[in-house]
Formats: C-alpha cells, sequence, structure tokens
C-alpha cells in the first residue's frame, strides 16, 4: 500500500514503472528471436560494446542514444565481418570485439564522467529515469513491436531454420542485421533500467523460462514479454522498497522467475519430471503384479 500512494504521489516513481514495463516487454520479445537463433552471446557483446558510444557521447554533450546506437551497430558489423572474412570463428569473434569496445568506454567513461556515472551507467537506476528516457524507450518499444507484427512471419522462418528461409526468397542476412539493429535499440532503451552489464539477462532469462513453457513462437513472445515486465515491475517494488540498484535487482527477480519454471514447468520442469517418471515405475509395477 506505501509503494502504490508514493507511486501515486511522486512523478519520478510513475516514470520509473513506465519505463521499466515497457523494457521489460521489448527485452521479452526481442529476447525470444535471440534465444531461438541462439544468439545469447551476440546479446552480450551489443549490450556490452554500447559503453565507448555512451561515453563519446557524454563528451560531445549529445544525447547517448546516438552514440550507443553507432557503436552497438559497428559492433554487428564488425563481428559479422571478421567471422565471415577468416578462420575466426562467430563465438571467438564475438569475444574480440565485445571485450575491445567494453575495454574502451571503460577509460573513455572515466575520463569523461566520475565512477558514480560510471555506476549507475554499468548497473542502471531505474528511479532516476527522466522524462526524456521515458519517451525514448516507448518509442523505440512502438517501432520493436510494430516490426515484429509487420514481419512476423519473415522472423520465424528465419528463425527456426535459415536454409529453409533462404529457399524461400527470404533475404537471411539482412534478417540478421536487422534483428541487430533491434537489439541495439532495446539495449539503448534498456541503459538507464539495468545498466550495460545486466541488460543481457533481461534478454535472454525472460524468453528462456517462456522457452520452457510452450512450443509455440507467438505464444512465447507474449509470455517472455509478460514475465519481463513482471520482472521488471517486481524488481522496481524492491529496489524502491530498500534502496537499492534496480538493475541487479531485476535481474534476480528475472533468475528466480526462470528457476521457477526450470522446476516446476509441466513438460520441461525438473520436479514435475521425477513425479512423472515416478508415477510411471508405480504404474509398470501395478502393472505386472
Amino acid at each position: 500500500m506505501e509503494f502504490i500512494q508514493d507511486l501515486l504521489t511522486y512523478g519520478f516513481l510513475q516514470k520509473a514503472l513506465i519505463t521499466s514495463i515497457m523494457v521489460g516487454i521489448i527485452c521479452g520479445i526481442i529476447g525470444s528471436f535471440i534465444v531461438l537463433r541462439g544468439m545469447a552471446l551476440m546479446g552480450d557483446a551489443i549490450s556490452h560494446a554500447v559503453l565507448p558510444g555512451v561515453a563519446i557521447s557524454y563528451m560531445l554533450g549529445i544525447s547517448y542514444f546516438y552514440g550507443a546506437v553507432f557503436t552497438g551497430v559497428l559492433t554487428a558489423f564488425s563481428i559479422g565481418a571478421i567471422s565471415q572474412n577468416s578462420r575466426i570463428k562467430n563465438d571467438s569473434s564475438i569475444g574480440i570485439v565485445f571485450s575491445a569496445f567494453f575495454a574502451l568506454g571503460i577509460i573513455l567513461i572515466t575520463q569523461a564522467k566520475s565512477a558514480t556515472d560510471l555506476t549507475q551507467i554499468l548497473f542502471g537506476n531505474v528511479l532516476s529515469v527522466r522524462s526524456s528516457d521515458m519517451w525514448l524507450t516507448l518509442i523505440v518499444g512502438a517501432i520493436v513491436i510494430l516490426v515484429v507484427i509487420l514481419f512476423f512471419k519473415e522472423l520465424l522462418v528465419s528463425s527456426f531454420d535459415e536454409t529453409m528461409a533462404a529457399a524461400y526468397g527470404l533475404k537471411t542476412r539482412l534478417i540478421h542485421y536487422a534483428i541487430m539493429f533491434l537489439l541495439t535499440l532495446v539495449t539503448v532503451a534498456s541503459l538507464q533500467t539495468v545498466g550495460v552489464i545486466l541488460v543481457v539477462s533481461l534478454l535472454i532469462t525472460p524468453a528462456s523460462t517462456a522457452y520452457l513453457l510452450t512450443n509455440r513462437l507467438s505464444v512465447m513472445v507474449v509470455l517472455a514479454a509478460f514475465f519481463g515486465a513482471l520482472s521488471s515491475i517486481t524488481g522496481l517494488y524492491f529496489s524502491f522498497l530498500y534502496n537499492m540498484p534496480s538493475g541487479p535487482v531485476i535481474a534476480l527477480t528475472a533468475t528466480a522467475i526462470f528457476m521457477l519454471a526450470f522446476l516446476f514447468s509441466p513438460k520441461q520442469g525438473i520436479v514435475v519430471g521425477m513425479f512423472r517418471k515416478k508415477f510411471k515405475r508405480k504404474s509398470i509395477t501395478g502393472a505386472t503384479n
């Protein structure tokens, strides 16, 4: 009740709630395609690689959105260029590029700003979100949702079987880089909420939770968006209540929800599977007797 009263009273908390919900939704949506494509490492790479763009934006006195999007897109193309034009495999290319960008970003941030600002960028603080950040998140969210709705069939086919998608005449490489661009937008929109380091948890964990509960992509996307929003709202509540950084709390909340699905999912749950095996044994034993 106290949280609800504060929510009705304080504008900064209202902005934090709206931003958190949208971040959870769009991370869940894009995360579903990242998980299906086995591109969790790419999500991790882009989330870390936007840091130098943020630093350069601070130095130039412009919105961090422009610098972060530029370095995120540059990261995706750099990884593709290395893996496609050398013997280096994709996972090694990711490690080379994202570690270099992340290291450069830390150096630039420490030169441009204080350690407090660095901590906020790395781990997020949704309670300090500004109106401009909230509107940026809403705009990015609208773009992501619209693109997924309009091109859902293309995304579905290319996510499950790129060879078949290419046979149908779909431009799979273009779709791949389009997803990378959307991933960059989502990462930038999530910086204020969960930070550079923990954004990958909100991208991967809700989508993985949904993956344990359904075999249909459309249902998975909806469930992932729901779990992302639920993690964000719950994390915001506890971070406000106990004065903790929002990013780690949201990440731990998403992990807790995943563990519940991991243990008790009707089809994939470990505990449910143990009971099912035990029941089968009893049925076989009863039948033989």
